[in-house]
Order: C-alpha cells, then sequence, then structure tokens
C-alpha cells in the first residue's frame, strides 16, 4: 500500500491554524487568531496539502469550507491537537510535583448541586492530582469530551451526546421561577401546559434546557414563546423580577436567586419535574487514573444517596 510523501511528517503549527480557518470559516480570520500574516497563512496550508497530497480546503468568494479529506484531517486534527496540548500540561503539572491530572468540565447546574461536595472529597482523597475545570453549557462540555478536549463532563440528559458513554451524577427538580403579582404566583404547582400560556425568559433556543421545553410544548400541542434569552440563572431570574417573562430553573439555582430577589417557586407536574444530570465519558475503559477515580467516587456518593431514604 502507497501513501503520499511525507504523510508522517505533520506540523502542528500548520494543524492549529488549519482548525482555525475551518472553524471561521476564512483564511483571513484563521491567519489573524493564528496571529500571522496572510501571505504565511496561505503558505502554511499550502505545504499541508502538500504533505496530504490532497486538496483540503475549497476556496470561494464567500471563504472557505473543508473538502472531503479536509474534513476528516480536521476530525483527528482536533483530538491530536488537544491531546499534545494536554500532554504539555500534564508534563509541566509533574514539574510542579502533581500526580496527574482531572479534566472535567460541567454545566452550571453541577456547581450549583453536588460537584463542590465531590470535588472536596475528591481533593482531600487525591491532594496531588491537579483538577482542570470548566464551567460551560451541556452541549459545549459534550463536545469538548468528544473532542478529547476533556476527559469528562457533567451534562443535562437532553444533551446531544451521541458516541459518549454517561451514568447519572444527580437529580434536581425543574421549577418555575415568577414575579410575585403574576398569575401563577399563588400556585403551588402547575402543568407545564398551563405555563406555556406566558412568555418565558429563558436560554439559547440550542440549550439542552431550552430544547427540553420545546419539546414538552410540542408533546403537549403548545408553542413555547421566548421573550428574552439569557446565559446565566442571575440573568434569567433579574429579567423575571423585571416582569419580562417567567423562568424554568433547576431548584438548586432556584431557591437562593428567588430568595434574593423576592421570586416565587412554583412546581411544574409532568415530565418537566424532574432532570437527571449526567456524567459523560468517551469510553469508561480507556479513562485515566485521575478521571476513573472521579468516577467512582461519584458512583459511591449515588449508592450513599439511594440507601439514604432507606435508613431514615
Amino acid at each position: 500500500m502507497s501513501f503520499p510523501p511525507n504523510l508522517g511528517r505533520f506540523d502542528l503549527a500548520s494543524l492549529r491554524l488549519f482548525l482555525f480557518t475551518v472553524e471561521a470559516g476564512s483564511l483571513t480570520a484563521g491567519a489573524e487568531r493564528y496571529g500571522i500574516s496572510l501571505a504565511a497563512a496561505s503558505k502554511r496550508i499550502a505545504e499541508l496539502e502538500a504533505r496530504v497530497g490532497l486538496p483540503l480546503l475549497e476556496r470561494s468568494k464567500r471563504g472557505v469550507v473543508a473538502t472531503p479529506a479536509g474534513q476528516t484531517l480536521q476530525r483527528h486534527a482536533i483530538e491530536l491537537v488537544a491531546r499534545l496540548e494536554q500532554l504539555a500540561v500534564s508534563m509541566a503539572d509533574f514539574h510542579r510535583g502533581t500526580e496527574g491530572h482531572l479534566r472535567l468540565w460541567a454545566n452550571a447546574s453541577a456547581f450549583m448541586r453536588f460537584l463542590p461536595a465531590a470535588l472536596a472529597a475528591y481533593s482531600a482523597a487525591h491532594p496531588r492530582i491537579k483538577i482542570d475545570l470548566e464551567d460551560v453549557f451541556s452541549d459545549d462540555a459534550a463536545r469538548a469530551v468528544a473532542r478529547g478536549t476533556a476527559e469528562l463532563a457533567v451534562i443535562d440528559e437532553h444533551t446531544l451526546a451521541e458516541g459518549l458513554q454517561t451514568l447519572v451524577c444527580d437529580v434536581d427538580e425543574l421549577l418555575l421561577v415568577v414575579p410575585p403579582r403574576h398569575p401563577l404566583a399563588a400556585c403551588r404547582a402547575v402543568p407545564f401546559a398551563q405555563a406555556l400560556e406566558h412568555e418565558f425568559v429563558a436560554f439559547g433556543r440550542a440549550t439542552s434546557l431550552t430544547r427540553q421545553m420545546a419539546a414538552a410544548a410540542e408533546a403537549a400541542g403548545r408553542s413555547l414563546t421566548i421573550r428574552v434569552q439569557i446565559r446565566s440563572f442571575d440573568a434569567m431570574c433579574r429579567m423575571v423580577g423585571a416582569g419580562l417573562g417567567i423562568g424554568l430553573l433547576p431548584g438548586a439555582a432556584a431557591v437562593p436567586h428567588a430568595a434574593a430577589m423576592g421570586l416565587r417557586l412554583v412546581r411544574i407536574e409532568g415530565p418537566l419535574a424532574q432532570r437527571r444530570l449526567l456524567l459523560a465519558m468517551r469510553e469508561r475503559g480507556a479513562l485515566s487514573p485521575p478521571a476513573e477515580a472521579f468516577v467512582r467516587l461519584v458512583e459511591r456518593q449515588r449508592l450513599e444517596a439511594a440507601r439514604e431514604p432507606a435508613l431514615r
């Protein structure tokens, strides 16, 4: 079997530039993000295509898109670049006296619920393991694991996580957040279909919670009307307090924000009453020792939580 010449001599800098360019859809933008001139970027991409022996970018007046070969290179390059960067970080950590690296991305709900206590217990048991923690939306966390940027992610159960292995790490109640004089403020619990009669303050439509709300609305034969889109629990509650709509939040986030801002909380009846948080990974058997230790800790905590009601 023959291969194109120099296929084994990939340049990491050129791979990074290629990824920036494909992501931006423009060689000019890719060069700016990488911090080199357009001429230098063009030369690097040309050399990369020469090594592969195939065109990697399809150029037009509207910018560039990856060719089929470029798409394949992109998939592998994302993982390769991420893993090499992680290797550099890990080696630097060992020089500083650490004994491993836990790379964990998690959604905001996890930070409000089980994650702080879990990480405190983990740090106590493994004091020389460095924790690399990111607070992101569930979809971004899942993509980070798929690309190899993170080993583990805490995500909402409705997150698109194709190809990832998951296990339940926490369960939370979803609550409506409403202004004190809102028509729903006097209700203890309402069907979600009734809540759909009102406008919502919500996260972006692509986020897992908003997709879950939209699916529930469609199942009820109703439409979800979003008046304001926000990016944080605090911003949602402030918009709700200003009378711009009602919100739906995990209880762990809703309770402290509602108490601080004088808002009312209303339970949801039906499928949206609870949601599960999942710990996602690419392959359990391929986890690093630090990541496997965290998974085992989460499993123990879930088992202990399941036993508590029986002991009361």
